[in-house]
């Protein structure tokens, strides 16, 4: 062959994993990488702070129309906060597979409430609401993999 060695390749997945986890232990917001032509950008977004949790953007813009229980009252749109995923990774609804959801629909959260579990690169990041109101959909299952920006929760902030 030409000579390239493949355990040098910048895009080596468990060469990505070890600047990730020297992000985290570094507090590192972005790596910028160049090999010959190639190029590797790694950004963290949101609170890079390892010990904190991730915050959880909330968009306060209409959203798309809410599934509502036949015993829940209809939600108006301009009063729907959606909670997004900070990162990608998977969506856990509990602490651990023996205890109870966070949050369900019907339940009454503050900004601080931990909604859910996003586990990126074997690290647990609790989310917290970061809005007040009532949960009235909860969008995605438990062990589901999720995108940033991702749309979790649907918030009726009417207080």
């Amino acid at each position: 062959m030409s000579g390239t060695n493949p355990t040098q390749d910048v895009f080596d997945v468990r060469r990505i994993r070890r600047l990730v986890a020297l992000m985290q232990e570094h507090d590192l917001s972005e790596i910028d990488l160049r090999q010959g032509d190639t190029r590797v950008v790694l950004r963290r977004g949101g609170d890079a702070a390892p010990a904190r949790p991730a915050p959880a953007p909330v968009s306060l813009v209409p959203a798309e129309p809410v599934t509502v229980p036949a015993a829940a009252a209809p939600v108006q749109e301009e009063h729907i906060a959606v909670i997004r995923s900070p990162m990608v990774g998977t969506y856990y609804s509990a602490p651990d597979p023996d205890s109870a959801a966070f949050v369900k629909v019907g339940d009454s959260i503050g900004p601080d409430t931990t909604v859910c579990i996003v586990e990126a690169m074997k690290v647990f990041n609790q989310i917290p609401a970061e809005v007040a109101g009532k949960i009235v959909a909860v969008l995605v299952e438990n062990g589901e993999s999720v995108e940033f920006g991702q749309p979790l929760f649907k918030v009726d902030t009417r207080q």
